[in-house]
């Protein structure tokens, strides 16, 4: 039975890896909550506690991947802030809780690496993006993602595969209630770039069982309604108080594309409902 580890048993990694389990695979998953750990364990997941530092491995991290093929590293780099000076983010630089793994994922059985990344690598872009796009972050957790890309698809040890989502929906996460109230609302013509959960892990199944690795793909649903129409109708539907939106000010906003990893994976989204 094949085995994967999957570094961040969260609002993605928990989910992900039930399906994962369903589809026969092995799985290991990490938590950074005590509690967490018998709801891991009850799924059928072998659960262990796992915080990351930038100074510092965990000592369990060499046993999290004994076994294991594939490696899915789905933790946020929680960082905030716009062309933020990078010393004031290395305490809990994300770049290099990821750097202080790589010399231990060499030494394991780990053949392929997925990392979940975000299109906020691309920036504030006012065109039509796909992967050939060249990224140009602005915030700080963007400039770290971008840099951790490059760190693991620049490694022979392993093969990478980066996965940039857009924004995250699902069931816990309802985009009526994002701006529900809200007023002066920059952007109302700009569009929006969503997934929902439902798909974020349909396609991280079908890079597993296609093995597609060495490549990025930027995974967008393939609806871009303005800003202002989709959270206006969202509202309503709800019963909410719709945000008001500032027109006075040009709408900047990119639309992402998922074209390469329709084609390439033949994958078919399952929640164009967004």
């Amino acid at each position: 039975m094949t085995q994967i580890s999957i570094l961040g048993c969260g609002w993605l990694g928990f989910p992900l890896a039930k399906a994962l389990l369903k589809e026969g695979f092995k799985i290991k998953g990490s938590t950074t909550s005590t509690g967490k750990l018998k709801t891991l364990e009850n799924a059928g997941i072998q659960s262990l506690l796992l915080t990351l530092d930038s100074n510092t491995v965990p000592n369990e991290f060499a046993d999290f991947l004994i076994e294991s093929r594939t490696l899915i590293i789905a933790i946020p780099p929680k960082l905030r802030g716009k062309n933020k000076d990078y010393s004031d983010a290395q305490q809990n630089s994300f770049v290099k809780k990821i750097e202080n793994l790589i010399p231990f994922i060499e030494k394991s059985t780990i053949e392929n690496i997925l990392f979940i990344s975000s299109t906020a690598v691309y920036g504030e872009a006012n065109d039509i993006i796909d992967e050939n796009s060249i990224p140009a972050p602005v915030t700080e957790s963007g400039k770290q993602l971008l840099e951790i890309e490059q760190l693991l698809l620049s490694n022979a040890n392993f093969k990478t595969t980066i996965l940039r989502f857009g924004g995250l929906i699902g069931e816990d996460r309802n985009p009526a209630r994002f701006l529900a109230g809200k007023e002066n609302v920059a952007n109302p013509d700009a569009p929006i770039n969503l997934i929902h959960l439902q798909d974020c892990i349909g396609i991280i199944l079908k890079i597993i069982e296609t093995n597609t690795w060495n490549t990025a793909f930027n995974a967008v649903t393939p609806v871009h309604p303005t800003r202002e129409v989709y959270y206006t109708e969202k509202a309503l539907a709800e019963k909410l108080i719709p945000p008001t939106f500032n027109h006075e000010i040009l709408s900047v906003g990119k639309t992402i594309l998922s074209d390469k990893l329709v084609q390439q994976l033949n994958y078919t989204f399952s929640r164009l409902d967004l």
